[in-house]
This record gives C-alpha cells, structure tokens and sequence, in this order.
C-alpha cells in the first residue's frame, strides 16, 4: 500500500484536538469502534488535551464512504475492513504526524476502543506488509491503550505477540462484556505479558462493551457515566506516565 497516498486521503477525516501551547506536543492517535466517531472520542480527546497531549481523532469509515448502519451491519460483523487492513490507517496517520510541526515524532502513543484496538494491536503484530515496512515507527511508539480490544480468532496478537514492538500497554477490560468478553482479551495481554512487555489492567467488573459510549445501539452494552468518567480518568495517567 502506498502509505503517502493513504495518508492523503484520510487527512480531510483526522481531527485534531490540541492543547494551545507553543512548540512540539506529545500525541495520542484515537481509533474508533466499528460502528464510527461517537461523540465519546471527543470527552477522551479532551481529556487528553486537558493533561496536555494532543489527541488526534481517526475517522475510519467516512474515506471508505461507510455510514453508520452499513458499518454495523458489515464491519462490526467482520464482514469487512478487518483489523489487519485497518491497521493500514494508524501507518498512514504516523506517516502523516511526520509532517506536523507541532507533533513530537518521540512522544506518541495509540489508543484504540474494540474494532479500533484490534486495528492496533495487528499493526503491532506487523501481520502486514506495510506494517513491516514500518517497523521503525512501530517500534518507538510509546504506550498501546486498549479499551475492550477485540481480540478473537482473527486477531494474531496470542499466537505472534509484538515482537520488537514493546511500548507500554494499558488495557481497560469489562467484567460483563458479552461482546468481546474477558477470556480472550486476557490471553492476548497475558503473551504480551509473557514477552516482557510492561502490561497494566483495569477491569471494571460491571462494565458491559461500550459502557462509556451514551449512544451506544447494541442492546448488549449500558452506559455507565461512573465508569467512563473512571476509565478517562485511567486513559489520561496512562498518557501522562507514557509520554512524559
């Protein structure tokens, strides 16, 4: 994949949300879960602001020309744009940071929720092409932040781990996610883990999937104000403690 030309045309779809400080910033690139940018991205982005990094809000569907109801149905079902081809889309965006005067290429972090993590974490497994071609720039990210990743059979993380890729993980799992459940998830941090990498976990044991997106449709998950404001709370030590 030609990662210029990709970065090209997600550009128009990144939203950036920065603190108003002069020179270069630490940076976090956000990855949405599979139905879309909800309005929570923002409340994290800010809150990112807020510690002062700056957040960086990846539209995924928007360049594919994919609506929220086409993406429940076939991406959230896995009947496209998996995690490995997604994975494609961090590479162009940290192609596209080298470009940003205010971005410091030596402070970034990744922060994915679900269908995003997953997109993370095989870029990570460099279980693509372009993710090998970009190994250096893989391997100097700082820290992995994984809300309920999904992290089933078609995710490569438990059986390859991350090889030289060893930035921080931070990982927020739910105690009644029926969605991408807890076992899974476990296994795959527990192989970081088992390679030596620093693996830090919340787990909520109330939280369903999505329990810290108020427009969540899926009548699997319910929103909990109590746990988001607690899981943005753990998102922004994370990037404080990872990019300080």
């Amino acid at each position: 994949m030609d990662l210029i030309a990709h970065a090209a045309r997600l550009e128009p779809h990144l939203t950036v949300v920065r603190p108003a400080t002069e020179g270069r910033l630490p940076v976090v690139i956000q990855l949405h879960g599979c139905g879309g940018v909800q309005p929570m991205q923002f409340r994290y982005a800010e809150a990112a602001r807020d510690a002062g990094v700056a957040a960086v809000v990846l539209d995924s569907l928007a360049p594919r020309g994919i609506g929220r109801r086409e993406a429940q149905a076939t991406v959230c079902s896995g009947l496209r744009l998996r995690g490995a081809e997604r994975a494609a889309d961090l590479l162009a965006a940290l192609r596209w940071l080298k470009h940003q005067p205010w971005a410091d290429e030596g402070r970034i972090a990744v922060a994915g929720w679900s269908h995003g993590a997953w997109a993370i974490m095989e870029a990570l497994t460099q279980a693509s092409p372009a993710a090998a071609a970009e190994a250096q720039t893989l391997s100097r990210l700082k820290a992995a932040i994984l809300f309920y990743p999904y992290a089933g059979p078609l995710s490569r993380t438990r059986s390859r781990g991350w090889g030289a890729n060893r930035p921080r993980v931070f990982a927020c799992l739910g105690g009644r996610d029926a969605v991408v459940g807890q076992v899974l998830p476990a296994r795959a941090l527990q192989r970081l883990e088992d390679d030596g990498l620093d693996v830090r976990r919340l787990l909520l044991p109330e939280a369903t999937h999505c329990f810290d997106d108020a427009d969540a449709s899926d009548p699997r998950t319910r929103y909990r104000p109590d746990l988001a404001e607690q899981a943005r709370g753990f998102y922004t030590e994370a990037l404080i403690e990872a990019l300080a």
